[in-house]
């Protein structure tokens, strides 16, 4: 039987004293979170930074009520306390959790459905890294976008964290991978992550060399979270039976649309956000990331790629990167070290 840990009454954590900049992210000392008993509490070792992080920062990602008002959302350590309702996790056990906010402190609430094993010979700062961007990828690109073995995909974005795993997973699924990216080296980096192709949307035209690339059948999936001037070329690229699954709105939520595509091409367009999304839900994606994508961790078939690291209460600067993209796959903040 685990012995249970002394907690201490306090913790360090990262808040948002208003909406703006980085600069209003605040080291604080708080209590520890009360658990609900559907939920573990988790000593974090580190914590994943994301766009949402830093949307939520600017007053454009509203909190839900039943949330913690810190941000973070993905975050790897040990549970240290369960509530009555749990079952799986035991004290000690090392998980990686996608969170209901709370990530960016030394210890955060979990729903216990919500948490996964932490996988065998990942660190810590890569572990923390997987939650939030495997639940997104399977959500949209395998469930909603239902990508299949001899398709064609295109990626925006290829570089980030989610593109990154993206483009892993969509290779180890069997299909042909386009993406496009901001720079020569943005565009190299996807190359060694399994795109077949690469664009650097700064040189040329994308939405030419995509239609070459892929003619006369067309793309098969779109994942996109630039939206915005994108959304029509999109359209246009997309063939027969085609899906387009949007992500984020990075150059806009608005723009004009003509909708005669959909109709001949019978054109599936389908969107998705986590956080919102209701407690069963989202312990089903994780049911389905265990299942799908653990194996691919364990083969090598699927890795994570850190550019850089950060010490908790260096939130701020975090964001300050995420917001200039000059980083390839993912940041995080190192909290216990």
């Amino acid at each position: 039987m685990s012995q249970v840990p002394v907690l201490p009454v306090d913790m360090q954590a990262v808040s948002v004293a208003q909406p703006g900049g980085p600069e209003v992210l605040t080291p604080v000392r708080m209590p520890l979170p009360t658990l609900r008993a559907s939920e573990v509490l988790i000593e974090v070792h580190a914590a994943g930074v994301n766009r949402p992080d830093c949307l939520q920062r600017a007053g454009h990602y509203p909190v839900p009520s039943d949330a913690s008002p810190l941000p973070g959302l993905e975050v790897a350590g040990v549970v240290v306390q369960r509530g009555a309702e749990v079952t799986r996790w035991q004290l000690g056990d090392r998980v990686v959790a996608l969170t209901h906010g709370g990530g960016y402190a030394e210890y955060c609430a979990a729903n216990a459905g919500h948490c996964l094993p932490w996988p065998a010979g990942l660190d810590a700062a890569a572990a923390a890294t997987l939650p939030e961007t495997l639940f997104t990828v399977h959500h949209n690109l395998i469930e909603r976008a239902r990508l299949a073995r001899g398709e064609t995909v295109l990626i925006h974005g290829g570089s980030s964290g989610i593109g990154t795993t993206a483009i892993q997973v969509a290779k180890a699924w069997g299909a042909t991978v386009i993406t496009t990216a901001g720079s020569q080296e943005k565009v190299d980096y996807c190359l060694r992550m399994g795109a077949d192709h690469a664009i650097n949307y700064r040189e040329g035209d994308w939405e030419a060399t995509v239609k070459e690339l892929t003619k006369p059948r067309g793309v098969d999936v779109v994942l996109d979270m630039v939206a915005g001037p994108y959304v029509m070329k999109n359209l246009r690229l997309l063939g027969n039976d085609g899906r387009y699954a949007m992500i984020a709105f990075l150059m806009g939520a608005t723009t004009e649309v003509n909708f005669a595509y959909l109709l001949p091409k019978r054109l599936t367009i389908t969107g998705s956000t986590l956080r919102p999304q209701p407690v069963e839900r989202k312990a089903a994606i994780a049911r389905a990331v265990e299942q799908d994508f653990w194996p691919l961790l364990a083969s090598g078939k699927l890795s994570t790629h850190i550019h850089a690291h950060f010490a908790l209460t260096g939130a701020a600067d975090a964001h300050r990167m995420m917001e200039a993209s000059d980083h390839m796959g993912k940041l995080v903040l190192d909290v216990k070290n």
